[in-house]
């Protein structure tokens, strides 16, 4: 007979209705903490329901240890701070056997800890966290500070594990350097708790490969949450009182005012981890509840990712390199905050650096260090903003200019004008696709002609997460199939992947991320709607008609190849104006410009197809106006 889980229970007793029990269990995802915990937290269960109902699953007798008073000789066979960071509480003993209240009784590990520690046989009883710990301030006659006490609550890995974290200052100032010093000397002393606290969260966040920590103040306590693979996940709730604390230290390390907590504060220091130095950005913003501080982590290998690396199809990468290997133009490189845009910057950056090249870079901030590149920090309130450097670099014989961001027209006409003068010049901008660029310029009231003459590709992306090695394939489900078609697959194949979890993606089904790309080239064609600064939709009709892969044709195609997910590349690419090409003679969508119907072998018009009634009709007006 199956074992029953505790939502299982409740629901058949009638203590929780299924779409309380949903809810809870979608809530519980991410965070650390028990289902039981939770639904009493919120109110959805009684204490004695989910008591009794914790019993018929773990078939481990409850005990109130609110209730017990065990004795001093008991007491002492356990730690308080062991009690605290395990929740657990000893009762009594009996010969060679010691009772002792669980928040975990199953938990067979922490059993096993406990019987080394005492040297007795370990009956463990069934007790909630908040019993055990108010029972553990109660019992112990030398209770802890109430930091410590919040600390050993905490978990936190043993010291061994943080004697190879190091911190370096990225600040001249004597005073922070010394406060530095101080920090490391209080970790290898194991005195102050924010220090081994701060440690902790960044050595799990380097574990996890997370690319964001967010420190959250809220009302009864802190929230740390890490952003994984694009996607942000609770890891811990620290007590409310080591809050300033730990918003203090890491302000100390980034070189921050720690007096003022009223504005926004910026700055920045490394951490060297395991053979490997990672920088780290530090954003303080004052908030209802206190000071949110957001870590931005940079993988100092990022810059020396290949293309294939990055998911570039051949067909993109061939476009790239062809762009890359130019004298002279733009490269534009579009999409949303967080879509990889930098790396793809620093990847090629990386491809074009040698001796015989100048390579400077404008930045805001400079993210990755390159040797043998000149990079160039922003710094507004000194009068250096993107315009005015870009000013004096085109004085200091550059070959390849980075500029950061094209955030105004007086940037991004110096910069089409550098690419006149024989430089090649890549940037970004924060656009939907590529075709959407060219509009972003001419709105930046830069002129047909010069956006013609000067720019010579155009690179949109976007980042979906990859299935971790433990999906596994099943049937299609009729909701599966009505998706697929919805976005153009006509004969999906009748197994499809779905991720799985497992220790590896912490159980997720995913691990990393892959790109999903679109390269536009501005051929002879395209530079004459440029110049003529013809409408959008014509520019994107050309594009499609000159082979143009699109982001929602590329994703496809590694949702194909197993990569990823449909579900996954719907949650960051839109598809409701994604047009394919129809073949005439089969009238089969086809995702990518063939020259023949790989179905049937006939010519195809390389005419899109919308997937809407009225979009269709336009194009195929626009099509009778040739």
């Amino acid at each position: 007979m199956a074992k029953k889980k505790l939502g299982q229970v409740l629901r058949e007793r009638g203590h929780i209705s299924p779409e309380q029990l949903s809810s809870a269990i979608q809530e519980q995802q991410g965070k650390l903490i028990y289902l039981g915990e939770l639904l009493l937290e919120r109110g959805l269960v009684a204490r004695e329901d989910l008591v009794s109902a914790l019993v018929e699953v773990t078939q481990i007798p409850y005990v109130d240890c609110r209730l017990e008073l065990p004795g001093p000789s008991v007491l002492k066979l356990i730690p308080q701070s062991l009690a605290i960071r395990s929740c657990v509480l000893p009762l009594s003993r009996d010969d060679n056997l010691l009772l002792v209240a669980m928040a975990e009784p199953q938990n067979l590990h922490k059993i096993a800890e406990l019987r080394f520690l005492t040297g007795l046989n370990i009956a463990p009883r069934l007790s909630t966290r908040d019993e055990i710990l108010e029972a553990i301030d109660r019992c112990y006659l030398d209770p802890l500070s109430s930091q410590d006490r919040s600390l050993a609550a905490l978990d936190l890995p043993d010291d061994s594990v943080l004697d190879d974290l190091e911190f370096i200052t990225t600040s001249s100032r004597k005073s922070n350097q010394e406060a530095m010093l101080e920090f490391q000397a209080d970790l290898k002393n194991r005195r102050t708790p924010a220090v081994r606290l701060v440690s902790s969260i960044l050595r799990r966040a380097v574990e996890k490969r997370a690319s964001d920590v967010h420190i959250e103040p809220q009302a009864l306590h802190t929230v740390v949450r890490l952003r994984v693979d694009g996607v942000l996940r609770e890891i811990q709730c620290i007590p409310r009182g080591l809050q300033n604390s730990l918003a203090s230290r890491i302000k100390i390390l980034a070189d921050l005012d720690i007096a003022e907590r009223r504005t926004p504060q910026d700055g920045r220091f490394l951490v060297r981890l395991d053979r490997r130095k990672f920088d780290l950005r530090v954003s303080s913003l004052p908030t209802s509840y206190g000071e949110k501080i957001v870590l931005r982590v940079l993988n100092p290998e990022s810059p020396f990712t290949g293309f294939q690396e990055l998911g570039l199809s051949p067909a993109v990468q061939e476009t790239l390199n062809r762009v890359l290997a130019l004298p002279q133009g733009v490269l534009l490189v579009t999409g949303p905050t967080g879509s990889g845009k930098s790396t793809t910057l620093y990847a090629s950056l990386n491809k074009l650096r040698s001796p015989g090249v100048n390579i400077v870079t404008v930045e805001d901030p400079v993210e990755y260090m390159l040797e043998g590149i000149n990079q160039v920090q922003v710094h507004p309130k000194a009068g250096l903003t993107f315009a005015s450097a870009l000013r004096s670099i085109l004085r200091q014989d550059p070959d390849i200019i980075l500029i950061g961001e094209i955030r105004d027209r007086e940037t991004a006409e110096i910069g089409m004008k550098a690419a006149q003068t024989g430089h090649l010049v890549l940037s970004t901008l924060h656009t939907n696709d590529s075709v959407s660029a060219l509009t972003r310029l001419l709105d930046l009231e830069i002129p047909g002609y010069m956006i013609a003459s000067s720019v010579s590709a155009i690179m949109a992306q976007r980042l979906v997460r990859r299935l971790c090695s433990c999906h596994k394939r099943v049937p299609l489900s009729p909701d599966q199939l009505a998706l697929h078609r919805a976005v153009g697959l006509v004969d999906p194949a009748d197994l499809v992947l779905v991720p799985d979890g497992c220790d590896a993606c912490d159980h997720i089904g995913y691990r990393g991320r892959i790109g999903i790309y679109e390269i536009l080239w501005l051929d002879d064609d395209m530079r004459s709607a440029v110049r003529s600064e013809v409408r959008v939709e014509e520019i994107r009709a050309l594009s499609r008609t000159a082979g143009m892969v699109s982001l929602q044709a590329d994703a496809l195609e590694k949702v194909q190849a197993g990569l990823t997910t449909l579900e996954e590349v719907q949650r960051v690419i839109h598809f409701d104006n994604f047009t394919s090409l129809r073949c005439p003679s089969c009238d089969r969508d086809l995702h990518q410009p063939f020259a023949f119907c790989p179905s049937c072998g006939a010519k195809t018009s390389g005419v899109p197809v919308a997937k809407h009634a009225e979009d269709t009709e336009a194009v195929v007006m626009r099509g009778r106006r040739r």
